[in-house]
């Protein structure tokens, strides 16, 4: 992060969400306006009070490293590698890359690092929204309002689940859409399944939000109340589809009568935490076929290694220059801080599953709440597809990992100055 964006960060209160605005921009869009506006009320802090800002040199760095990992990720020394941890029906390739991947960055005086990179990543059609709806009260702020993303998201987006659709054979477009998750009602970002439903029934789809127990796979084709299913937008993170009640659409994918999108493999090969291994051991790119471009890219990878038996007694001793993830986790969920991590909690650690990551500090945005100026952590994240970004947000927040629970905080719009 340069000197300038962490100044705007610290010092510019002058771009304010405008959240009546907002609101009332998400409801104009959703077929049950009074079911968004319940929601959004629910949801505090799902959005920020302010924007981020980040440098253009910063976000060319970050647009690199998604590169250079997609790059790798076509490679079959790095396949092999990546599917040695995979579930079997990660080997499976119908040719869909993926629909929302999502880079997480933390920025830092020596350029951004790679905290994550997820699948399904979500918050992407609200963040479609929440740069339009910040007001400013002066000229350099009304400048950087000027470039934020503007109009481009849904035609970017419906181009994305076609290419995924053509990328698995199939002719023309598809006629139904799944927005698939367990308990879609009682998620989180549930507005956004909302926005994504709307999205795409302007582009003549019918478009169901189900409970993956609803399907049916029946005469070759994957089902709901007897309609056959074209395409599913798959926001589960059951990533090998093993799950209760998961059979129908596991057992479709598998048979090739139905695009899903992301899918197993796509998730085997680009977010399970375990390839931060790989993707951050110079040794292992030096025998991939990518170009030394690419390898430089590679050095934003924090090193990560595996907690394991023969390792566990070392990391516990230098346990402050990392952080635990579970290798299968998501959502920030189970993340310790070395630092903050206790003994009681170690023993679980140590028992394996888990990934150390060399600690890489966030960055900070100050934030007026109720007239008191505060820190606050920040993250940028990504989403692109086929490595060509599609909208560029943050998150903002308080503790050791992002989370939707702190006042100001939540999804942020990104500035880029």
């Amino acid at each position: 992060m340069s000197e300038r964006d962490a100044v705007l960060n610290r010092e510019c209160f002058c771009i304010t969400l405008d959240r009546a605005s907002l609101e009332n921009a998400i409801r104009a869009e959703a077929q049950e306006p009074d079911l968004i506006a319940a929601m959004m009320s629910a949801r505090p802090n799902l959005f920020s009070s302010g924007p981020v800002f980040i440098s253009k040199s910063d976000l060319a760095a970050m647009l690199d490293v998604v590169a250079a990992i997609e790059a790798v990720a076509e490679d079959p020394a790095y396949q092999e590698a990546a599917l040695t941890w995979a579930p079997a029906i990660a080997r499976q390739d119908f040719g869909p890359r993926g629909a929302f991947m999502g880079y997480d960055f933390h920025l830092g005086p020596e350029g951004p690092k790679l905290i994550e990179v997820n699948t399904n990543a979500g918050g992407a059609f609200l963040n479609a929204f929440l740069a339009r709806a910040q007001s400013a009260c002066c000229r350099e702020a009304e400048d950087a309002l000027q470039g934020a993303q503007r109009g481009a998201f849904e035609s970017a987006v419906w181009d994305m689940f076609l290419a995924e659709w053509r990328s698995q054979g199939r002719a023309g477009e598809p006629r139904t859409l799944a927005i698939v998750d367990d308990r879609p009602p009682e998620q989180y970002l549930f507005p956004e399944f909302l926005l994504a439903q709307r999205a795409f029934e302007r582009h003549g789809l019918k478009v169901w939000i189900v409970d993956p127990s609803e399907l049916r796979f029946a005469d070759g084709k994957l089902q709901l109340a007897g309609e056959a299913v074209d395409l599913v937008y798959n926001r589960l993170v059951d990533f090998s589809l093993g799950g209760a009640g998961h059979e129908a659409l596991r057992d479709a994918y598998l048979a090739g009568a139905v695009v899903l999108t992301p899918n197993p493999r796509n998730h085997a090969l680009l977010a399970d935490k375990r390839n931060l291994i790989l993707l951050s051991d110079p040794v292992a790119s030096a025998r991939w076929a990518i170009t030394p471009a690419q390898r430089q890219s590679l050095a934003a990878v924090p090193a990560t290694v595996l907690v394991t038996a023969e390792t566990a007694d070392d990391l516990w001793g230098a346990r402050k220059g990392y952080f635990f993830k579970p290798a299968g986790g998501h959502g920030g969920k189970a993340v310790y801080r070395g630092d903050k991590i206790t003994r009681s909690v170690w023993e679980d650690v140590r028992q394996g599953g888990y990934i150390a990551q060399a600690l890489a500090a966030p960055s900070e945005r100050r934030i007026t709440i109720d007239g008191e100026v505060r820190s606050l952590k920040l993250d940028v994240r990504l989403y692109t597809y086929r490595g060509s970004a599609l909208l560029t947000a943050a998150r903002v927040y308080q503790g050791q990992t992002t989370n939707f629970r702190t006042p100001g905080g939540g999804f942020a719009p990104v500035f880029v100055v």
